[in-house]
């Protein structure tokens, strides 16, 4: 038998305040269901209701950057100096590191300066839309420019924006090299996400459209996952996607060749277009957007041979009342 009577005890934690727990295996659930929520809520808070993604390398840099490096490579004269570089973001590590004058070096910024159109090109083009969105009337935001929120092509989608004057959205995600958010993403929609694949839900569930930067593994893991979900019909919608840089995309992917061996479906071919300046991809963009989801369609001509309805006997509604999250949230009714 206990002497004496225990020491009272302290209030235990309320589980969802319980952070030991929530970082376990068995909270894992409720993390994910958080990436769910919480980006929900934000997007519904600050009236968003879809988006167009601009997807690309984060080792695409401007211009400047550019040509910063090169001409600092140029005209270095101590072989044993190492140069930094831009050429990648952080999350991908240094495109390149080498001592000044060092041949592979040269060629590297080259190619840097080269590429930095794209950075250019994707900051003209997210501009022209955002500035042109920015003017479409209703209580929520359309057409939302968004990225992947770091460097790069990510950088260039949301500065264009910005600089446009519009709200503009950049969904980071968590890697082993920390991939900071750039600072022209609109402070209320920067996310960090844990789960690439909740990353990619809010990534496929606004977007109305989707324009394919020059890039490396993550986007082509990227456009194919859009292109799959639009192939399937997961997508529910009219979904437009550009592959921007022709030359670039055809010496990259041959798409052809998968129809030539019946691997896809010849008409596979038709669920992307090709782009290869900002006013030509801004063209389909608006056409489309316009087309399939701000015009509404027709209405029906009434048929002379039936009778006509007279009041007050009305047709009951094909469809309910819209809800509040139809009113006032992000539209993710239409994704299956």
């Amino acid at each position: 038998m206990h002497a004496t009577n225990p020491p009272p005890l302290n209030q235990a934690p309320l589980a969802y305040e319980d952070a030991t727990f929530l970082d376990s295996s068995e909270g894992r659930p409720l993390r994910i269901l958080a990436e769910y929520a919480e980006p929900m809520a934000r997007f519904r808070a600050q009236r968003i209701e879809d988006t167009v993604v601009l997807f690309g390398s984060a080792r695409i840099h401007s211009r400047e950057s550019a040509t910063t490096t090169l001409e600092a490579l140029l005209h270095s004269t101590s072989p044993k100096t190492v140069i930094p570089t831009e050429a990648a973001g952080e999350a991908e590590g240094p495109a390149f590191s080498a001592p000044a004058a060092n041949a592979p070096a040269l060629d590297a910024a080259r190619t840097a300066l080269d590429m930095s159109r794209f950075y250019e090109d994707a900051r003209s083009l997210a501009r022209l839309h955002a500035a042109w969105a920015h003017t479409l009337p209703g209580p929520r935001h359309r057409f939302v420019i968004t990225s992947g929120g770091g460097p790069g092509i990510m950088e260039a989608a949301n500065r264009g924006a910005w600089e446009a004057g519009a709200k503009t959205i950049g969904l980071n995600i968590t890697l082993p090299f920390e991939q900071r958010p750039n600072p022209f993403i609109t402070p209320e929609l920067s996310f960090n996400f844990h789960y690439f694949f909740m990353r990619k839900f809010w990534f496929a569930s606004l977007a109305k459209a989707l324009v394919i930067f020059p890039g490396g593994f993550g986007t082509l893991d990227e456009a194919f996952e859009m292109l799959t979900l639009a192939q399937t019909g997961k997508l529910g919608k009219k979904i437009t996607v550009i592959l921007y840089g022709t030359t670039f995309w055809q010496s990259i992917l041959n798409l052809d060749a998968m129809a030539a061996h019946g691997v896809i479906a010849p008409r596979d071919l038709d669920l992307f277009h090709f782009a290869d300046t900002p006013e030509a991809a801004f063209a389909i963009l608006q056409r489309d957007l316009l087309t399939h989801h701000l015009n509404p369609a027709p209405a029906a001509i009434p048929d002379p041979t039936q009778p006509a309805l007279t009041p007050p006997t009305q047709p009951i509604p094909d469809t309910p009342a819209p809800s509040p999250q139809r009113l006032l949230g992000p539209d993710i009714a239409h994704t299956r």
